[in-house]
């Protein structure tokens, strides 16, 4: 079976980077495991070591090691192994931040053409964690969407969807059921030959089924609802890129049990828009909403136009980017001076004497 690259986002920008007269050829990451990865070539996958210059720029930067999505140079060498060269320049990047102490980041996926934030209709929805991720998604580029799975285990699912609407400004919400099929009909643009939609959602929610609802196939491994609390068990534990008949790819992240926020400014600001226009409309330009007079934000937590709950969301996930934002710097800050140090040292030095003979 042959796959056409260009069904999966190949295009002639991409192609501008391949150099004449070299013997590496494109690819797609359709999954890593261990630092190996598998990546979808015309005449089917191949399983692809990373490369010495690839490895070096992961020395400087983990967020260089390649990942799902992403678009990549390969060689195959005379004794038959295949390595990955090149990473090739990420339009979209989904990165969140590690559960370590030096304020790093985890791409969790490349080359989204749009972002979906997948939630559960059932038991609840949980309307912090849609912000949390919607953050995230509008940070990394993407077209951001929320869609909610199980809807049929709603009486009326609209009516969730409206809801919502008000935790997503400006956000597709699309209520849909892959096991009865329905609702999938507005969510199969964002799969358009050469476009790619990611799935970002906890573990359960449905993210699995809906990749075997839109392929028309079970690609993707699904385990049945816990009748105890009606959630989904954790199937996927990687990251994996689905080709989708008739073109488009979707790619399932695995179930996040929490997303920490690296450096996403501008995508809280595009999550929280309404609260974002609300502080544009206060007297002061550094209002801090507290008890400044003409301030735009109390006098809608004062009528209700902004509830408690989402202005306490939008304050705590501020809170977090200040605090990530300040580790970071620090960080880089000491890197900077063990940079420094290091230089130091190899100056200070003496000169190695001459060796015998002067020659």
């Amino acid at each position: 079976m042959t796959l056409d690259l260009t069904a999966l986002g190949w295009d002639a920008d991409r192609a501008a980077h391949v150099r004449p007269h070299t013997e590496h050829r494109p690819g797609r990451v359709a999954r890593v495991d261990r630092g190996v990865c598998t990546v979808l070539r015309p005449e089917g996958p191949v399983r692809a070591s990373l490369g010495g210059a690839v490895l070096a720029a992961a020395a400087r930067d983990l967020t260089a090691l390649p990942c799902a999505g992403d678009w990549v140079l390969l060689a195959t060498w005379p004794d038959g192994p295949v390595t990955v060269e090149t990473v090739l320049p990420r339009r979209t990047a989904l990165v969140r931040r590690t559960a370590g102490k030096d304020a790093s980041g985890q791409v969790l996926a490349a080359n989204l053409d749009a972002a979906a934030v997948i939630e559960p209709v059932h038991p609840e929805p949980d309307a912090e964690r849609i912000e949390r991720l919607l953050s995230l998604a509008h940070e990394s580029g993407a077209e951001p969407l929320v869609v909610l799975t199980k809807a049929d285990l709603a009486a009326d699912p609209a009516a969730v969807a409206r809801q919502l609407a008000a935790v997503a400004p400006g956000v597709p919400v699309l209520p849909v059921s892959a096991e009865r099929g329905t609702g999938l009909d507005p969510l199969r643009r964002y799969v358009a030959p050469g476009r790619t939609l990611g799935l970002l959602g906890p573990s359960g929610a449905g993210k699995s089924s809906l990749v075997n609802a839109l392929a028309g196939a079970e690609v993707m491994r699904t385990q049945a609802i816990r009748r105890s609390d009606g959630k989904g068990r954790h199937t996927t534990t990687w990251r994996a890129l689905v080709p989708i008949p008739g073109g488009g790819a979707v790619l399932d992240t695995p179930g996040v049990r929490a997303v920490g926020l690296l450096d996403g400014s501008a995508g809280l600001d595009r999550a929280f828009a309404d609260i974002t226009d609300l502080a544009a409309g206060c007297r002061y330009a550094d209002c801090a909403h507290e008890a400044e007079p003409g301030c735009a934000v109390r006098s809608a937590l004062d009528s209700g136009e902004l509830t408690a709950r989402r202005w306490e969301s939008w304050r705590r996930l501020q809170r977090e980017l200040s605090h990530e934002s300040g580790r970071r710097e620090a960080r880089l800050a000491a890197e900077r001076r063990g940079s420094w140090r290091g230089e130091r040292r190899r100056r200070a030095r003496p000169a190695a004497p001459p060796s015998p003979g002067g020659y």
